[in-house]
Order: C-alpha cells, then structure tokens, then sequence
C-alpha cells in the first residue's frame, strides 16, 4: 500500500468499551469512517467493535488481492501483522502490537491520506 502523504497512528486499548469510546473520539475529532480500523485477535468481537463504533476491518482494499488470499492460510497472528503492517506500521511496531493483542487488548489504528 502506498503509504506517501499518508499519517498512521496506533493505539491499543484494554477492552471493547474502551476501543469504542476511542473511536467516536477520533470522529469527534474530524476522522471519518475511512480513516479508522479495528483489530482484535477475535474476529467476531472485532466486527461487533466496528459495527458499534462505526469504524472498519483491514480488508482487501488494504491487503491487496494477494495478501487477502494469503492471510486465509496464515495463522491469526500472522494475519493480524500482516493486517498491521499493510496499514502502513512497521514490522517491529506489528509484531509488537499483535503481543498486545495475544493479551486481549484492542488496536484502533487510524490512517489519515493528506492532500
């Protein structure tokens, strides 16, 4: 993903309730929908952050065809860096975040492209 004008920033959180009051700060603060993403190491709990906060999942639009098709063979924790590091993170950054995410916790991550 082409990551040039682009701003990424990270932020893990405890728990569902406070990845959710995350992201509506983030809104409050002029992000939109497309600016902000969930990741948890339980999918079905992500999706229940999304839909709640009105944020996204990294899908292929972020991962590309190629990445999409390979993190269905990957394990959780492969796909989760993989899912990290095509947000625009680094490798050491993802690798960090996912041990945070074998903890519990939840990464709200936003991407905003400037003009």
């Amino acid at each position: 993903m082409d990551s040039i004008g682009a701003q990424t920033f990270a932020k893990v959180l405890q728990n569902s309730v406070q990845a959710i009051e995350e992201v509506n700060r983030l809104h409050n603060s002029g992000y939109r929908k497309e600016d902000i993403y969930v990741i948890s190491h339980d999918q079905d709990r992500e999706g229940r952050i999304v839909d709640a906060a009105d944020s996204n999942e990294v899908g292929l639009k972020e991962e590309g065809l190629f990445g999409a098709i390979a993190n269905m063979f990957r394990s959780r924790g492969d796909a989760l860096r993989f899912k990290i590091t095509s947000l625009g993170l680094s490798d050491a950054e993802a690798k960090f975040y996912e041990k945070e995410l074998d903890l519990g916790k939840v990464l709200v991550i936003t991407k905003r492209t400037n003009p």
